[in-house]
């Protein structure tokens, strides 16, 4: 559990490969999340092409320090489900566990918004090719962090109400 208050946004990553078991961990965590239904919408656009992982950043306002990333995971999913209104909801879990197992690994990692934000879906489907009934959910740039940074304390007992 203490990959919960370890975990932080890392935008800057060192010059190094991350390990192929590492990211077959990392889906396996992805793969593991809970999903309405078990209906597990989600599939994984691995990208380690540099000039593909530019073409991400530029498309993206707020990251264009996913160019400087080892890789990139993009959660995609799936238009035909039993109950495709708790898609996005199933691939938040799914991305959650991305995240905590990148830093159970000592990678760094930060979830780059792209879905509802049809522009910003469309032009990842686009860049990665994409089929038409696949949604592209978000962009996790990951590596090995240049700095090693402390999550701030974020309990705020204001915010808890017993009844």
């Amino acid at each position: 559990m203490s990959a919960i208050f370890e975990r932080t946004s890392v935008r800057k990553y060192q010059n190094k490969e991350v390990e192929a078991e590492k990211i077959e961990q990392i889906l396996r965590a992805a793969m593991a999340a809970p999903s309405a239904a078990n209906q597990q919408p989600w599939e994984f656009y691995v990208v380690k092409n540099k000039e593909t992982l530019v073409a991400l950043a530029e498309k993206s306002p707020y990251g264009s320090f996913i160019k400087d990333a080892a890789l990139a995971i993009v959660p995609v999913y799936r238009k035909e489900l039993m109950m495709p209104e708790f898609a996005e909801i199933d691939m938040a879990a799914c991305t959650q566990n991305i995240l905590l197992e990148v830093t159970e690994l000592g990678l760094g990692a930060v979830w780059v918004g792209v879905a509802p934000l049809t522009d910003r879906m469309e032009s990842v489907r686009q860049i990665l090719r994409i089929p038409e009934h696949l949604n592209p959910y978000g962009i996790i740039p990951i590596g090995y962090p240049v700095a090693d940074t402390k999550q701030k304390e974020r309990y705020d007992a204001t915010r808890v109400h017993f009844e």
